[in-house]
């Protein structure tokens, strides 16, 4: 991870950024009352990233998940990127991916007892929420830093390692959402997908977020599980364990971590990468069935994402190939060090004395 400042040239076309000008404004609207953020009486935790797609996001909303669900009552919020639906829904038994959009649905999958909800409008979302959940104590508000409406009580802001914002531009010139500057509404800051970083690193990386705001900053890695296969019933017992070579089927930002997993693990690995959030065409899927019919290795699987999978399942026309060799990598967030009790103290208070019973309790 370099840590250089950004260059000359990169501040000059800073300078010229309308798209910089204009989110900058708005923040400013925000910061002086001009455009109004609403506050609500219950936990509200926003997981977000000034960059565009690939901080990893969905890993680190799961893990609050996990941290709180035992404890507290969850509803999940997101804008729902990508689904075929308007305004407000909320995910049950029934409920479709294009409804809902492929993270919440994959949530909503995972964790079947808590609320997932979707909206573009945050504010309308939390009423929603708060007024058919009776005794709800936080709602995760997944990709919503930028979405100011909302004042979060606790917001943390997730950075990607391996392309720091500070290495980075705003829009079209690079991948910012928003000029560095937003690191001053973070309560809590995530170096994410940290894998080989040194204690160098780490320390330099900390100073300089805490040049813009003295905040808590932390340091995470994704942790792959066991691959498992995505139709239990099809597939042979230790196909993956046998296999030797990998048709790897992603439509993510940033494939190149899962597919260096899996070389570590000793197969041979080939990459069919699709677009981020990428819905799969009848075409898609035959040429992922051709594509891994090509192989002339006996001993093979196809593996693709949890994010991915919640799209392959939706499908019916996936061929007995497909259905009969595909696997999922599972992924886990590890808090680096000895911070993970540091950083789950802070979270677990904010929740205990901003939940909707705490201020029930405390009246």
């Amino acid at each position: 991870m370099e840590k250089k400042g950004r260059s000359i040239y990169g501040q000059m076309l800073d300078a010229v950024n309308p798209y910089r000008w204009i989110t900058g404004t708005r923040n400013l609207m925000f910061d002086n009352g001009i455009l109004e953020s609403r506050s609500f009486p219950i936990a509200t935790i926003c997981i977000g990233n000034i960059s565009v797609g690939g901080t990893g996001k969905t890993p680190h909303t799961e893990y609050l998940i996990e941290l709180l669900q035992n404890n507290h009552s969850i509803a999940v919020l997101s804008r729902g990127y990508g689904r075929k639906s308007k305004g407000y829904v909320k995910a049950d038994g029934v409920t479709q991916m294009p409804q809902i959009g492929d993270e919440p649905f994959q949530i909503k999958n995972k964790y079947p007892d808590i609320s997932v909800a979707v909206c573009e409008k945050r504010v309308t979302g939390i009423e929603r929420l708060t007024s058919e959940i009776k005794g709800l104590d936080v709602i995760l508000l997944d990709d919503a830093y930028q979405h100011r409406y909302v004042k979060a009580g606790l917001n943390i802001l997730l950075i990607d390692s391996n392309r720091p914002i500070w290495q980075d531009r705003v829009l079209p010139f690079g991948r910012l959402r928003e000029t560095i500057a937003g690191i001053r509404r973070a309560d809590v800051v995530i170096m994410t997908k940290c894998d080989g970083i040194t204690e160098d690193e780490k320390r330099w990386c900390s100073n300089y977020i805490k040049g813009w705001k003295d905040t808590p900053v932390f340091f995470s890695r994704m942790r792959y599980g066991d691959c498992y296969p995505l139709f239990k019933e099809a597939s042979a017992p230790g196909k993956y364990e046998r296999a030797k070579e990998v048709l790897l089927v992603t439509g993510i930002a940033k494939p190149e971590p899962l597919r260096a997993e899996l070389a570590s693990r000793g197969a041979k690995v080939t990459l069919m990468q699709f677009g981020d959030h990428h819905n799969f065409s009848t075409a898609d899927l035959d040429g992922i069935a051709a594509r891994f019919e090509a192989i002339e290795e006996k001993d093979k699987v196809i593996v693709t994402t949890e994010k991915d999978a919640t799209r392959l399942l939706q499908r019916t026309d996936l061929a007995q190939s497909i259905r009969e060799n595909i696997h999922v990598m599972p992924i886990k967030v590890e808090i680096l060090g000895d911070e993970e009790e540091v950083f789950n103290k802070i979270v677990e208070e904010y929740v205990t004395e901003n939940s909707g019973n705490s201020r029930i309790f405390k009246e």
